[in-house]
């Protein structure tokens, strides 16, 4: 008997008692209720996300139009989701419409929002739903200046993950793209945006 075998004989005996008709939808899991961001939950987001070398502004909605402005400052096309709301594009915003990779590349960067920030690790996740983006769009450009608001910041990765739809694809980001070679020089950007620009609105 080879290890597949045995491997695979293992969950045989350990299902042997679940009923045929049983699927995953039919076994309840209880999940902890929602745990609120406190403002120490949202400083620490802060200091952990510009711990990775990501530029990390607080303001308020009404700033919020103009802190993108800022970040988008120098750019010539910035690629936003189809339903990014208007308030948040900026001037010089191009809706994707299931714009091409090579075309992608030619852009200066993404504006998003986000689905929740984790406090803990300063990971900002994207399930890709409204205002979102497909997941192309937020890994191709050299910028991606990402709105995330107070009441999606979670303190750790379990309040993070009973939130989350695992049904959903779903990006974890932790600051800017960066890899590091054998002697540890790093270098960002190869594999992802070498910017990111975090606007933590509350």
């Amino acid at each position: 008997m080879n290890a597949r075998d045995a491997i695979l004989g293992r969950v045989r005996a350990a299902l042997r008692d679940v009923p045929a008709g049983e699927s995953a939808a039919d076994i309840a899991v209880d999940k902890p209720a929602p745990v609120a961001a406190t403002p120490e939950h949202l400083a620490l987001f802060a200091e952990r996300v510009a711990d990775y070398r990501a530029t990390v502004v607080r303001c308020t909605e009404a700033e919020l139009p103009a802190e993108i402005a800022t970040a988008c400052a120098g750019t010539e096309r910035i690629v936003v989701p189809a339903d990014l709301p208007d308030a948040l594009r900026p001037a010089n915003a191009v809706p994707d419409a299931a714009t091409p990779v090579a075309d992608l590349d030619a852009v200066d960067g993404v504006v998003t929002t986000a689905t929740l920030g984790i406090a803990e690790t300063g990971t900002i996740v994207l399930d890709h739903g409204p205002g979102q983006g497909r997941r192309a769009v937020t890994l191709i450009p050299d910028l991606h200046v990402c709105v995330v608001r107070a009441d999606q910041v979670v303190p750790d990765v379990p309040a993070a993950v009973a939130r989350l739809d695992p049904r959903r694809p779903q990006t974890w980001i932790s600051g800017p793209s960066a890899t590091s070679d054998i002697e540890l020089d790093r270098v960002e950007g190869v594999h992802g945006p070498r910017r990111l620009v975090v606007l933590v609105v509350s």
